[in-house]
């Protein structure tokens, strides 16, 4: 299950966001999404193996204050042309 974090700080580095992540589970991938001149965004996707690591991580860390902002996390929404998620079983 993927999840957006957002508000996250422009200075927040990929290995400072897996330290805030892996204390809840522990990513199968994890991305800061960076401008065309290599700048964060201020938000991240985080990949985890199960619903229920990604719950754990949603409940850990949504509303949480890092580096002077409100961390916003929950579940990605598949981007325009994505293939839909199937089903699981």
């Amino acid at each position: 299950m993927k999840l957006h974090i957002g508000n996250l700080s422009k200075t927040v580095t990929d290995a400072e966001l897996k330290s805030l992540v892996v204390p809840f589970a522990e990513p199968t991938s994890l991305e800061i999404i960076k401008s065309s001149t290599g700048e964060s965004k201020g938000f991240a996707f985080v990949e985890f193996a199960t619903e229920d690591h990604a719950k754990a991580v949603i409940t850990g860390l949504d509303g949480k204050e890092v580096n002077g902002g409100t961390l916003r996390v929950g579940v990605a929404r598949p981007r325009k042309g994505d293939a839909p998620a199937a089903p699981q079983a």
